[in-house]
């Protein structure tokens, strides 16, 4: 996502060759949706998979998020029409004959997710598709889901910062063997411990990130820096392990945008927790002690996942 949209520019040919440097370095998944960047990343993607570098992505992309000539988000269409309209225009931006993993951004609170799961069933059998994922989706909506078609994995936002899926999500996943993509590891950078005295972009607007809530939670940030210090990491690099840690079925996603800092993410698999550092980790960041929302309250209203959390 960052590499086209919300987190100021990128350079384009750096993007490409951080795309590179990941399949090089034998990552497989490549996440992006088609409303980063209103088909930018698409398009970027498709460059750095062209001549022959296709057979070593797995590429999820998520639809459905509607956008504004401005750029503002309009609401999400997950209608089956509009599903199969979605999957046309990504595959001829991605350069492909298939995507494989395909999943609504969010839920669309006026078409029942049955329909729009039956709609990528279908692209699946006319092998537009390999599998079907969803986001931020709670487990009543997951268990419907996967009744109409097995759902292959779930992306959900999960770190240090974030554990709500704990309570109910993770469990129903994992009943119904769902694996887990988890976005906003580092959440969105406050626990690398990195980010200045006040945030701009999409961080401005979010509550972690304003006012007394960012204060705290740079304190929290902290003292997994002072963690990470002492264990020769980064703060980073512990949180991606943490997550790593969790579970097999649960796999991290990096949103680089340079060669640098995907080396340095890399360096997070070579970590393994004991469970006394996992429960010195959760000391320092304790469950439910980030102060303020993931999004601003309309935002969260929207999330299907928040609905059915508690």
């Amino acid at each position: 996502m960052g590499m086209s949209d919300f987190y100021g520019p990128a350079d384009p040919e750096e993007s490409i060759a951080t795309i590179h440097a990941a399949l090089d370095a034998g990552i497989t998944l490549i996440d992006t949706g088609d409303f980063y960047g209103m088909g930018h990343n698409e398009m970027l993607i498709g460059r750095a998979l062209a001549g022959g570098a296709r057979h070593k992505a797995l590429i999820s992309v998520k639809f459905g998020a509607l956008r504004t000539p401005g750029g503002m988000f309009a609401g999400i269409d997950a209608r089956p029409q509009a599903v199969k309209n979605f999957v046309a225009y990504s595959l001829k931006r991605l350069g492909t004959d298939y995507i494989d993993i395909y999943r609504p951004a969010r839920v669309d609170p006026h078409v029942p997710i049955e329909e729009t799961v039956g709609a990528i069933a279908d692209l699946i059998r006319e092998g537009h598709v390999r599998f079907a994922g969803l986001s931020e989706v709670g487990p009543e909506t997951l268990r419907r889901a996967h009744a109409v078609h097995p759902i292959a994995d779930l992306q959900i936002e999960y770190s240090l910062a974030s554990r709500g899926i704990e309570a109910r999500i993770l469990p129903a996943a994992r009943e119904l063997g769902i694996a887990i993509t988890a976005y906003g590891v580092l959440c969105r950078g406050l626990l690398a411990a990195t980010l200045p005295a006040s945030v701009p972009g999409l961080r401005a607007h979010m509550p972690r990130f304003q006012g007394e809530n960012y204060r705290r939670n740079a304190a929290l940030a902290e003292a997994l820096a002072a963690l990470a210090r002492a264990r020769g990491a980064t703060a980073a690099q512990l949180a991606i392990a943490w997550v790593l840690a969790r579970g097999a079925d649960i796999v991290p996603l990096i949103g680089t945008t340079r060669r640098a800092g995907l080396a340095a993410a890399i360096g997070a698999l070579a970590i393994e927790l004991s469970p006394e550092e996992i429960a010195a980790i959760e000391r320092a960041v304790p469950a439910g002690a980030i102060a303020g929302t993931r999004y601003a309250a309309e935002h969260m209203a929207q999330l299907d996942s928040e609905r059915e959390a508690g």
